[in-house]
C-alpha cells in the first residue's frame, strides 16, 4: 500500500515532469502573461485562493544576491473563514530559478502580516491547504498542494519550532512577532 506521502511525492514529480514535456516549470507557469518580474510583487497578480478549501498563496522574490541559489518564494495560507477572514501562514516554499524545491520555512508574523495563532492551532490547518483551480496553472496548484502534503510531518516540526523560537526571546509574544531582527523562525533545506 502506498502512503499518503508518497503519493504526494509521486504527485510532485508529475508535475513536474508534465510541465518539462512542455519546457515549462512551476515559475515560468506562475509568471505566464507577466511582462516584467519585479522583486518583492505578488505573483500572480491579486494571488491564488481557493473559495472551497479556503487556501491562498503568492510567490515573490527578492532582489538578486549574487551566492543565493534561491530564486524566490511560494508563501502558502490558509482562511478558514474564507477570503475577507484570518489569514494564517503555513510555510513559505523556496525554489531556485528553475522552480525546483529547494527549502520549507516559516517566518514571522510581521513578514508577512497574518493573522497569528499558535504552533497547535496553525498546525491543524495544513491538512485543509489544497488549490483545486485552474489559474495560473493546475499543475502549479497541485505541486503546491503536494509539498504541503509530502512534508507535513516536517512542517508541523517547523511551525513548532517557529514558536519555540519566537517565545524563547525573552520578550513578550507581541514584541517578539514584530522584531525585524526575527525573519525566518525555522528552516528545513531540501537536499535535491
Amino acid at each position: 500500500m502506498t502512503s499518503t506521502r508518497d503519493q504526494a511525492l509521486a504527485e510532485m514529480t508529475f508535475c513536474e515532469a508534465i510541465l518539462a514535456k512542455g519546457g515549462l516549470n512551476v515559475l515560468s507557469e506562475t509568471f505566464a502573461g507577466v511582462d516584467a518580474i519585479a522583486a518583492w510583487d505578488h505573483y500572480p497578480p491579486g494571488d491564488v485562493f481557493d473559495p472551497v478549501s479556503k487556501s491562498q498563496w503568492f510567490y515573490h522574490c527578492h532582489p538578486a544576491e549574487d551566492d543565493s541559489r534561491e530564486h524566490g518564494h511560494f508563501h502558502c495560507f490558509v482562511r478558514p473563514e474564507g477570503a475577507d477572514g484570518p489569514i494564517h501562514h503555513l510555510v513559505a516554499i523556496g525554489v531556485d530559478a528553475q522552480g525546483r524545491l529547494l527549502r520549507l520555512f516559516t517566518v514571522n508574523q510581521w513578514v508577512v502580516g497574518d493573522d497569528w495563532v499558535g504552533a497547535k492551532e496553525l498546525a491543524a490547518l495544513l491538512e485543509k491547504f489544497d488549490v483545486q483551480m485552474p489559474k495560473p496553472s493546475y499543475l502549479v496548484n497541485r505541486w503546491l498542494t503536494s509539498i504541503i502534503v509530502a512534508y507535513e510531518d516536517e512542517i508541523r516540526s517547523l511551525i513548532e519550532q517557529r514558536d519555540v523560537v519566537l517565545t524563547g526571546q525573552g520578550e513578550s509574544l507581541d514584541c517578539a512577532l514584530a522584531d525585524h531582527s526575527i525573519e525566518v523562525t525555522s528552516e528545513l533545506v531540501i537536499e535535491n
